[in-house]
């Protein structure tokens, strides 16, 4: 399957995905609004959410998914799926043990993730209380994340693509029962939803591999030397996989120090920049990490560049535009999605000014997610890891000093720093070792959509300008209306100039979209 094919696939189900988790981020501004209630959920569902992306997602795929295709293609598939059996015994066991402990000291180790909740009040209550319903998450993600990546190594990418579905879908339902019986707790009817959510997503994988003949055996696990490379290769991953989320969950613990409000600010601004960056960067990564382990396996370094090259080029194509439209309309979104219910206005503003300095770092998100699978695919997750490391401090150092002066933006703000640092070192560090050669092409292509994307931009000011009452009417279908007029307008004229500078070409996109033969 070519890359664009992958991709295609993968960010289908992750645009489905995200649509819904709009429905629902929507749903719960509307119940919950921006307030300590609020702020313990999001603490609660981020924790376990972060470790999940840490561990389960982050670090173990990027050490599972080329030693299991290694194993498939020098060995055999039963000899894959058994190794496959024995790294799932022992990761679920490892975090069963650590979950268990989490949820029995929560307590404690709450002073330090949400040091701002006073110790007996109402949002730390809520938060342990929240957090201990929503870690079997973690376990059960882990699970997920196993199953998903030997499917992944098959280049049958939909049904992980898919899996996260499930949660939205589950999560609205019973946001929808909240608003109907509104005398309950609604941070922990969402909390139990969370788990239930994994719980499911563990039963959709099973019948996947079952149905593809690809489900790993139930077997007694063994520390073998191959379960034995995986947590090595695991070990570093831990933190190079997952800058991103660490420095995220880094941002809700200084925002906890703010004002009331200030975690969830961050929370709606980080949902809306996560669509194109779960759509375009993680798909992206995802479909080219089995790619280039087989490229190399095979000793085609050739190919193996150019894969990502392309990848890199398709990556901007998409990135470039999505920047520049959420800092420009950053209001305009805002309201539409968010400003129902108990959500006013000035949450609008103080969540539009996170939005964009988030947004300032997804290209830099996006291009982390492509150059790391460069390293991850060399079994190499010990130079990402330093780099991480790097970051994580510089986003630390930096949101402490910005948050005197920009409060909850500083902190979004230094996050989009740090992304910048960890994709460009990443980068230098590729090219040195001779791992990647920049091509002309992609030199061309990027400068193209830079231009396409400043082309954009200007359309955008000029049209928000002109339909200024219209996007900040009290009708919601006027303000929806207006919106979805400058995002297709805006989108055309990309669509238009990127094709005028030569950013993309119809003819190479329908090369790229059909099928090729698996190396």
């Amino acid at each position: 399957m070519s890359l664009v094919k992958s991709v295609v696939t993968v960010g289908g189900f992750t645009m489905i995905s995200r649509i819904l988790g709009f429905i629902r981020d929507i749903l719960i501004a509307v119940v919950l609004g921006a307030g300590p209630i609020s702020d313990a959920f999001f603490v609660a569902f981020r924790i376990p959410n972060m470790f999940r992306r840490l561990v389960a997602e982050g670090a173990f795929s990027a050490a599972f998914v080329p030693l299991f295709a290694r194993q498939i293609e020098e060995e055999s598939k039963e000899t894959g799926l058994n190794f496959a059996s024995h790294a799932l015994g022992f990761l679920t066991g490892f975090l069963t043990l650590f979950s268990c402990l989490f949820m029995i000291f929560m307590p404690f180790l709450m002073q330090y993730l949400a040091p701002g909740f006073e110790v007996g009040g109402d949002r730390f209550e809520r938060a342990v209380l929240y957090t201990r319903i929503t870690f079997p998450y973690l376990m059960a993600m882990s699970i997920v994340a196993l199953l998903g990546g030997v499917l992944n190594a098959y280049y049958k990418f939909a049904a992980m693509s898919a899996a996260p579905i499930l949660l939205n879908i589950i999560l609205i339902s019973v946001l929808i029962v909240q608003l109907v019986w509104l005398d309950s707790d609604p941070g922990l009817a969402l909390s139990i939803g969370v788990t239930i959510a994994g719980v499911a997503q563990v039963a959709y994988l099973v019948i996947a591999c079952k149905r593809e003949g690809v489900l790993p055996p139930i077997i007694w696990p063994r520390f073998t030397e191959k379960v034995r490379r995986l947590f090595k290769l695991m070990l570093p991953g831990l933190l190079g996989a997952g800058v991103l989320q660490i420095n995220i969950l880094v941002g809700t613990i200084i925002a906890s120090l703010l004002a009331t409000g200030s975690i969830s600010y961050l929370y709606y601004a980080d949902r809306v920049y996560q669509l194109p960056l779960g759509v375009i960067g993680i798909a992206i990564g995802t479909a080219l990490l089995p790619m280039l382990t087989r490229q190399l396996r095979s000793g085609v370094e050739a190919q193996a560049n150019a894969s990502m090259n392309r990848a890199v080029e398709l990556s901007m194509l998409l990135t470039l535009p999505a920047t520049a439209a959420l800092m420009t309309i950053d209001v305009p979104i805002i309201s539409v999605l968010f400003e129902h219910g108990k959500f006013d206005s000035l949450a609008t503003q103080t969540t539009a000014e996170a939005l964009v300095a988030f947004a300032s770092g997804l290209p830099a998100y996006v291009l982390t997610k492509v150059y790391a699978p460069g390293f991850f695919a060399r079994e190499d997750t010990t130079t990402p890891v330093i780099v991480g490391v790097v970051a994580m401090i510089l986003n630390i150092v930096l949101s402490l000093i910005l948050i005197d002066t920009f409060a909850h933006v500083g902190i979004a703000i230094a996050t989009s720093l740090a992304a910048w640092l960890n994709a460009g070192t990443l980068l230098l560090l590729l090219l040195i070792r001779g791992h990647h050669r920049m091509d002309i092409r992609l030199l061309k292509r990027v400068s193209g959509a830079l231009l396409a994307s400043a082309l954009m931009v200007v359309f955008l000011n000029f049209t928000a300008d002109f339909l200024k009452d219209q996007l900040l009417a009290n009708d919601l279908l006027t303000k929806v209306a207006s919106l979805a007029l400058l995002i297709l307008g805006g989108g055309s004229i990309y669509a238009i100039t990127s094709l005028l500078f030569g950013a993309a070409r119809i003819s190479e996109l329908k090369t790229m979209l059909r099928r090729t033969p698996q190396s």
